[in-house]
């Protein structure tokens, strides 16, 4: 099956969900019967102008005709959502529009949220010690300490530790 056939069946059955003739959408969509005809037939690929006139007449979704058409992929995967607002019948053209736009900003902003918490999860599980890394800091310390039985000797400190004494009002340092 053709992709204009396809556009043409789905334009017969929206109109005849709209339960309107071809004469009443021809007249509806601006454009002549026997053209309408043919497109429904598949024989005729409609321009993208003439789609807008015919989802006009059909008071549903252009967006949904170019799709049907290929000349738009499928913007929103929200199916049935999406399929349900775009065939309803009883919303405006601007209303099905917003509905989306609202529908799919609400999707963006939990994947969003999602993303997010991923994140954050992964974040804490980097910075919280596991139990394998401190047994391979012990297992290093251990090696360590294997390589030379001795102990390990700090070289003296360079500055004489200081003695300090504070009286109440009088602080002093003591040699």
């Amino acid at each position: 099956m053709s992709s204009s056939f396809d556009l043409g069946e789905f334009i017969r059955e929206q109109r005849r969900n709209a339960q309107i003739s071809v004469r009443q959408l021809a007249k509806l969509a601006g454009v002549s019967n026997p053209y309408l005809s043919q497109i429904e037939r598949g024989l005729r690929r409609p321009s993208a102008e003439i789609l807008q006139q015919i989802a006009k007449g059909l008071r549903i979704s252009a967006e949904a005709l170019y799709v049907q058409a290929g000349i738009l992929d499928e913007r929103i995967a929200g199916g049935v959502v999406v399929d349900a607002v775009l065939a309803d019948a009883t919303l405006t053209e601007r209303q099905k529009q917003v509905m989306l736009e609202v529908y799919d900003s609400f999707r963006k902003e939990n994947q969003r949220r999602q993303a997010d918490e991923a994140l954050a999860a992964q974040m804490a599980a980097r910075a919280a010690p596991s139990d394998d890394a401190f047994a391979e800091a012990v297992d290093t310390i251990d090696d360590l300490a294997d390589l030379d039985d001795e102990p390990v000797v700090l070289p003296p400190s360079s500055s004489a530790p200081l003695r300090t004494t504070m009286t109440r009002h009088n602080p002093r340092r003591l040699p």
